[in-house]
């Protein structure tokens, strides 16, 4: 091999080098101080495995009009944010929480920034993150103050601060099933036992009673479908007409932990058939 050919595939082992080590995977672990240099020309993408829940930091902004020494983006709901230097020889640190414990990053600025950070979970033996138990009487009490929220947010606002709230009033969400509808009305998000209540309006489309199985709902996000922990339904969709019904998801169906934002675009699953007629009017 020709000394010039010889140096040209030194220096692009070099150059792919240099990109592996612009790339880490860290396992995340709440007892340890991330440190994580960045620049101002560059852009560092901090990627968690899951949706993150809330970000805290010192001296960052959104807007690059304001001082600060960093800036951040970050969409919520999403499980990832950007960072980039705006000013030399600056550090701080930002506490992001995620899966109800809260990692400490510190920011550097670096002439020798990490472009991409991607923090794993360290699986347990199951290969599940697990989720808090919730009892069946815990799952009432959330139905209850889901379907007392209006009430509670004017006169006992404190009593729903922490539960995420999205509306669909503005912009209904209905799901066509031939015989009958599905719409969604209004969603409720209850972080630390990692449920979401929602309240539907069902409504039939024929002019022959539907019964459902009040315990019959499931939710489908993305490619994946949870089925519902807890439910306050009738069972039946009168002729013409429409019911509210109430169900929940908790957790994941191999008991481990959702996450699931409310930016989610959600699908509800129902089965509703014709009433079978009384046995005295079968012929």
């Amino acid at each position: 091999m020709k000394p010039f050919a010889i140096s040209l595939l030194l220096a692009v082992c070099l150059a792919a080098s240099a990109k592996d080590k612009a790339i880490q995977e860290l396992v995340l672990d709440e007892q340890t101080v991330y440190v994580i240099p960045v620049s101002a020309n560059r852009v560092t993408t901090i990627s968690f495995p899951g949706p993150i829940s809330a970000i805290d930091a010192a001296q960052v902004t959104v807007d690059t009009r304001k001082t600060a020494a960093f800036q951040i983006a970050h969409t919520k709901g999403s499980s990832f944010f950007s960072v980039r230097a705006l000013a030399k020889k600056t550090v701080t640190n930002v506490n992001v929480r995620w899966n109800k414990k809260t990692y400490v990053l510190e920011l550097v600025e670096s002439d020798d920034p990490l472009l991409s950070v991607i923090f794993q979970y360290q699986p347990n033996s199951a290969g599940v993150i697990p989720a808090a138990p919730v009892t069946p009487s815990r799952l009432l009490a959330l139905l209850d103050k889901a379907k007392a929220y209006s009430v509670l947010r004017v006169y006992h606002p404190d009593a729903v601060a922490q539960i995420e709230y999205r509306t669909y009033e503005k912009e209904p969400r209905i799901l066509d099933c031939k015989d009958y509808t599905i719409q969604i009305a209004e969603v409720f998000r209850f972080n630390p036992e990692d449920t979401l209540i929602f309240r539907v309006l069902l409504k039939n489309k024929t002019d022959k009673a539907l019964r459902f199985a009040p315990n019959g709902f499931s939710l489908r996000v993305g490619d994946r479908t949870y089925p519902q922990s807890i439910s306050d339904a009738s069972g039946i969709i009168p002729p013409s007409g429409e019911v509210p019904a109430y169900f929940a998801v908790t957790g994941t169906p191999n008991g481990g932990y959702n996450d699931i934002s409310l930016k989610n675009d959600f699908f509800v699953i129902l089965e509703a058939k014709p009433a079978e007629p009384p046995a005295e009017d079968k012929p």
